[in-house]
């Protein structure tokens, strides 16, 4: 919310989710964080419209753990909703989230707008709409969540994006191992996005851990985020046919410069050897398996 406020990129639907913060930390860890963001953002979205485009948006996308995302309306924005967009969280958060859409026309009217057919359904913790669902699931637990997508219309024979940011960390790697094995045994053509740590046994690594850990939060799956390599293979092992990762250093490098060189005048920054650690302590993962070619 804080860096969109100051230009870092454009959302103009996430200031209906999250009040404006009114603190502000030193400024690398400003750069830091809010250039990391910038990478994520824009990382995860090129893939995502790859996908749309290779698809000709005849296709579902699947957000796990999605949070206050607000990729539902951008996309609707720019003309390039997917068939059925679904959204899933725990119970509590998806409740937060149905109270802003219900309370917020900004946000309610695009699910409006896109929807066709019968009455949409609406309560305490899922809404579902012709074009956008989000249901309260507990990701730990495939059986459960199959369930829920499949009765609110999940089509596992259309080609599905699967997207997690920063969530399969929070999982054990028996937990996350069992939803990315149901995700690539379930849809014949499919992409899976996963964003989160990576390098995590070195010391900045650790760092990172002890800090989270002074704030309660626990990452049960920091052990998967060893490597480039222990990212891939996870998601080889798991039933995927390809699998790409790079960490967000590279991503960032990726990124149109013109674009890179207007974030970097947003905040001052003169210590970059911070940032840098940090951009390669986090990555963009992708797998894929295709049997029709796409």
């Amino acid at each position: 919310r804080f860096a969109v406020s100051v230009g870092y990129w454009k959302d103009p639907y996430i200031q209906y989710f999250v009040r404006q913060a009114k603190e502000r930390k030193a400024p690398e860890i400003n750069r830091g964080k809010w250039a990391c963001y910038y990478a994520r953002v824009h990382g995860v979205s090129y893939l995502i419209k790859a996908f749309l485009k290779k698809t000709e948006c005849n296709c579902q996308i699947v957000n796990l753990g999605a949070g206050m995302d607000t990729l539902f309306w951008r996309l609707k924005d720019e003309n390039l909703l997917p068939r059925k967009y679904f959204e899933v969280d725990f119970p509590m958060i998806v409740a937060r989230k149905i109270h802003h859409i219900k309370s917020k026309p900004p946000l309610s009217k695009p699910i409006m707008e896109s929807h066709s057919g019968d009455s949409l359904l609406i309560d305490s913790h899922s809404l579902d709409s012709s074009r956008y669902s989000i249901q309260g699931a507990d990701l730990r637990f495939s059986s459960e969540l199959e369930e829920k997508l499949k009765k609110h219309n999940l089509d596992v024979h259309l080609p599905t994006l699967l997207v997690a940011e920063c969530v399969l960390v929070y999982m054990t790697p028996q937990q996350s191992a069992s939803l990315l094995r149901w995700a690539a045994s379930t849809f014949p053509v499919a992409m899976f996005i996963n964003y989160e740590q990576v390098n995590m046994t070195d010391r900045f690594g650790q760092i990172m851990i002890e800090n989270l850990q002074r704030r309660q939060c626990n990452l049960a799956g920091v052990e998967v985020c060893k490597s480039l390599d222990s990212q891939r293979e996870r998601l080889l092992l798991n039933g995927w046919e390809t699998a790409h990762a790079i960490d967000m250093m590279k991503v960032y490098s990726f990124l149109p410069q013109a674009d890179v060189k207007r974030i970097e005048g947003l905040e001052f920054l003169d210590e970059k050897e911070l940032f840098e650690q940090l951009m390669q302590h986090y990555c963009i993962c992708w797998a894929s398996k295709d049997r029709s070619n796409l």
